[in-house]
């Protein structure tokens, strides 16, 4: 998997880091059963105070865990500082919210025969986590945070370019108090994550990737009869309305797009534009993308990131050139991009056509597809118009009218008037090939639970 460090802004291998051996993927398996065993007894009050340390614990080294997700992949430093701070608040959540998301359920019984009836939210076991490397602590922070509150434990495996922030993250729990065992990063091998799902100890899987890895991941744990959740990709629509407030939406539109260099599941990858207000749009869009500052992540006065690797920024170029040969039409926006750095001169695509196979991919990367729509219900029709699910927005001066056109979108979350965001309290996840299953809330909490029927019936009552 070469799991290494190399500072995408300046191309320096910093470490590298051996694969996990057999020996110890094995090890960490029966070890994190171990933990289970007593983690799974173990009170509430008590996981909430390992969640609470970790919250603690990550503001206040935030500078040194911030530099870190600078250093391996780019992320400006100010971002890298709010994953930091979201990752706590995901920790906050489950350390306030987990006792009451969990608790028993007495179901209303329709006869008194059927006795008092409950569900109850039991652990299944160890799981094991497979994280992405575009928001290193927070991605792992969303699925950890509920599942070791809910008394199971978790293997990690990270995604290779990563690796300190995987270590991070294991240093971090184990200073937070967690028993040792319960959460385990591997530098594992893809044959090694088969294996893993293999074993009888382990109980199910969480994915957060690309579609490919899903798909594979997905069909392990299908023929090991494993629960699995998938969060993919998406190309989010950005949906803008004839009354929308013109200079704020395109502010939005800005941010929506470029945060985290361009390389998020749900930025605003997609904009939608009623053809009254398209092309002033688009003038204000290209003056808002032209004004951002390319440079050193580390630098306060960057605001446009460098991609994830060499090999990030190659793909999503030969993407551009590749829709461009199938008929859009691509326009570099602002200043040439640094020579050093994994840089993608920022791109908006126009005239992506209906038979333009471009319109549905996902770009990874500062590029914007901009599309025309005749009027709201084209604006719809288009948004739909994909084969991910993920988010979206919608901007108007009318929110309730706004919140009646999200609901004719089909994505797993929408918002009016702002980008799609990610809190430690809104749900998280989409349909079609953006995945299934949630996280965060009590949604992602339940994702990995025995939904336990236990019923109390007096012994002669009638069958």
């Amino acid at each position: 998997m070469a799991y290494q460090t190399t500072n995408p802004f300046t191309g320096e291998v910093l470490r590298t880091f051996p694969d996990a051996t057999d020996a110890e993927v094995s090890q960490a398996i029966e070890h994190a059963h171990a933990a289970f065993l007593a983690w799974r007894e173990t009170a509430f009050t008590e996981r909430a105070r390992v969640m609470r340390n970790a919250a603690g614990l990550l503001r206040q080294d935030v500078d040194a865990f911030a530099a870190i997700l600078t250093t391996e992949m780019g992320k400006l430093l100010s971002e890298a500082k709010a994953e930091v701070e979201l990752s706590a608040q995901i920790f906050d959540y489950y350390a306030a919210n987990a006792e009451k998301l969990l608790a028993d359920e007495i179901l209303p019984v329709a006869h008194p025969a059927e006795g008092e009836a409950r569900v109850t939210h039991e652990p299944l076991g160890v799981l094991l986590c497979i994280e992405p490397w575009n928001f290193p602590y927070y991605q792992i922070a969303r699925i950890i945070a509920p599942q070791l509150s809910a008394g199971n434990t978790m293997l990690l495996k990270h995604a290779s370019n990563v690796p300190q922030s995987a270590e991070a993250f294991e240093t971090l729990m184990k200073a937070a108090g967690l028993p040792e065992g319960a959460f385990k990063n591997l530098f594992a091998t893809r044959s090694q994550i088969e294996f893993i799902l293999n074993d009888p100890r382990v109980q199910g899987v969480a994915l957060t990737g690309s579609e490919a890895a899903g798909s594979i991941v997905a069909a392990q744990a299908g023929k090991a009869l494993k629960k699995s959740t998938l969060e993919l990709g998406g190309a989010d629509a950005f949906v803008v309305l004839a009354d929308a407030d013109l200079q704020k939406t395109v502010d939005w539109a800005v941010f929506g797009r470029h945060w985290n260099g361009g390389q998020v599941c749900v930025s605003s990858k997609r904009m939608i534009i009623v053809d009254e207000i398209y092309d002033a749009f688009l003038d204000l869009y290209r003056q808002g993308v032209a004004a951002l500052v390319a440079g050193d992540p580390f630098d306060p006065q960057t605001t446009l990131a460098p991609l994830s690797s060499q090999g990030a920024a190659n793909e999503v170029k030969e993407k551009i050139a590749e829709a461009v040969k199938l008929g859009a039409k691509a326009e570099a926006v602002g200043p040439a991009a640094p020579d050093r750095g994994a840089f993608v001169q920022p791109t908006i695509l126009t005239e992506v056509g209906d038979d333009n196979p471009a319109r549905h991919w996902e770009f990874f990367g500062p590029v914007s597809m901009l599309f025309r729509a005749k009027d709201e219900a084209d604006a719809i029709r288009i948004a739909n118009d994909s084969p991910f699910g993920l988010g979206g927005s919608v901007f108007t001066s009318d929110p309730a009218h706004g919140a009646e056109v999200a609901k004719k979108i089909s994505t797993g979350m929408v918002f009016v008037n702002h980008p799609t965001m990610v809190k430690a309290d809104l749900p998280f996840g989409g349909v079609r090939r953006s995945g299934y299953g949630r996280e965060l809330i009590g949604l992602g909490i339940k994702e990995f639970v025995n939904h336990k029927l236990i019923d109390v019936v007096d012994i002669d009552a009638p069958f």
